[in-house]
């Protein structure tokens, strides 16, 4: 299957389960991978033949600037859900982390694969 991949997205949100985190926006990074068909967009060169990358990280930013979620998988599986549900694709695998939440660690994060 033929993928669409948005890597190293940042965005600035509330996450997190201690006080502070519920009042300091943190900077989180996705890698999204999107299955999708592209033989008919690559034969007729034409935007409405594929997905719109572009359409789909400002969906994705706007979603996750405004969220305020305790726990980073909750995160993940809004902006996963919403990606299925909104652009109507089958299969998306997205990688959520969070840098600086671990002292002597450079990242945590979460993979998750939907459906």
């Amino acid at each position: 299957m033929d993928k669409f991949v948005i890597k190293d997205l940042q965005i600035e949100t509330i996450v997190g389960i201690y006080d502070w985190e519920k009042e300091v926006k943190q900077v989180i990074s996705l890698d999204i991978e999107i299955d999708y068909d592209i033989k008919k967009a690559s034969r007729t060169d034409n935007l409405k033949d594929t997905l719109n990358y572009k359409k789909i990280s400002k969906r994705v930013i706007s979603l996750v600037e405004k969220s305020r979620t305790n726990l980073i998988e909750r995160l993940a599986e809004k902006v996963a859900n919403t990606i299925i549900k909104e652009f109507k694709v089958k299969r998306v695998k997205l990688f959520l982390k969070k840098t600086g939440a671990l002292r002597g660690s450079e990242l945590v994060g979460v993979k998750i694969v939907r459906p």
